[in-house]
């Protein structure tokens, strides 16, 4: 038995002074008011470890540079590490399964990629728990063949379907697309050209019956499904239609309302709220918490992201209750994901916790327990 003592405890709805007791891996017992115990917390926060059901983290972690592969399990320690110290006690690692650039180097680290994390697992290195979270391109004829190996996979807990083409969804200014992309692929004026009209080619021709494929597997496979980057009414209306439970990164106030009117849960990312906006001048994250339209909170590309978020928004300064931000990354996406032994700190529950404390505005996650037991 173990009592971490004198914290800041944050409930679903209120913050409670006191202590938690942990039994093993099981929160066994909140009780308010108590100041002594085996951890004394020092009036820090004690929040429920983050759950984070979209980050793209690994991969630089793999290939820290362009020409540079490192050994696949220390990629994997290497990455829980800093997910751990991020506060962030369950990820969804979340893994192209085709991309819009017809990238074969890419496709091809999937697989070590995941040896690596299954080998770490079973060596015991990893500290917190990484599920799968597959980031299918609907433009990619590759994509199902990718897939198809890992259905059935333990790991493999989501799917979100994506359409990169320019002219829509994450980019609807070609123009801007084009100047961005030619910069980064350090292509010729020739092969953007090319590469764009193959894109919008197979985002006609090919990805309706790509996204059809998709849908079955996941409803086959009984796997959660998101849409990625609505932009319209039209786009949420198709996502809802196919059974989805998520519209991850909403690019318009138009498409959260109507994904909220149908059902989906909003998802932003933790680098929105921290930089002020999107990058690629999309809806910021902070106008759908004032808009009441912002469910999930994920790290997205930078792990270190998620927890200022939630202080960002939640608690003195931000635009809604600290207990509310904090549910937008621990109990909301546990339920989008059908994890119903964590996300809240609660008696009976997963003994999952961070302890954190402000420097400032800066939140600095001081501990983190994995079912109960101390990983960082």
């Amino acid at each position: 038995m173990t009592v971490l003592a004198n914290a800041k405890i944050v409930l679903p709805g209120a913050i409670v002074e006191g202590a938690i007791r942990l039994n093993g891996a099981e929160i066994a017992a909140i009780e308010p008011g108590r100041t002594t115990g085996d951890v004394d917390c020092g009036g820090d926060y004690l929040l429920s470890g983050l759950i984070d059901l979209h980050t793209d983290a690994i991969e630089k972690h793999y290939q820290p540079r362009p020409s540079v592969k490192w050994d696949p399990m220390a990629s994997a320690i290497a990455h829980d590490a800093q997910i751990a110290t991020s506060g962030i006690t369950t990820v969804f690692d979340a893994l192209p399964f085709g991309t819009s650039y017809r990238n074969i180097e890419r496709a091809a680290s999937l697989g070590p990629l995941l040896q690596g994390l299954d080998d770490a697992e079973r060596a015991g290195a990893l500290r917190v728990d990484h599920f799968l979270h597959a980031r299918c391109e609907v433009t990619d004829p590759d994509t199902i063949g990718l897939l198809e190996p890992y259905l059935g996979h333990p790991r493999l807990r989501f799917l979100s379907l994506m359409d990169h083409a320019p002219g829509q969804r994450q980019s609807p200014d070609i123009a801007i697309y084009r100047e961005r992309h030619m910069a980064s692929m350090n292509l010729s004026d020739a092969e953007m050209d090319s590469h764009i009209a193959a894109i919008l080619h197979r985002s006609e021709v090919l990805a309706p019956d790509i996204r059809a494929q998709l849908v079955a597997i996941a409803s086959e496979h009984s796997l959660p499904l998101s849409s990625h980057d609505d932009e319209t009414v039209a786009h949420v209306e198709q996502a809802a239609s196919e059974g989805m439970v998520l519209s991850e990164f909403p690019t318009t106030m138009a498409a959260a309302e109507a994904a909220r009117r149908l059902g989906l849960v909003n998802l932003m990312g933790g680098p929105n709220v921290v930089r002020g906006g999107s990058t690629y001048g999309n809806v910021s994250a902070k106008a759908l918490a004032e808009a009441s339209l912002l469910d999930v909170l994920a790290s997205d590309y930078v792990p270190a992201s998620l927890l200022p978020a939630v202080f960002a928004l939640g608690g003195q300064g931000g635009v809604i209750d600290l207990p509310t931000a904090v549910s937008w990354a621990t109990s909301a996406p546990a339920k989008a994901a059908g994890l119903t032994d964590r996300g809240r700190i609660e008696a009976g529950l997963r003994a999952d916790l961070i302890r954190v404390r402000l420097a400032g505005k800066t939140p600095v996650v001081l501990a983190t327990y994995s079912a109960g037991e101390r990983v960082a």
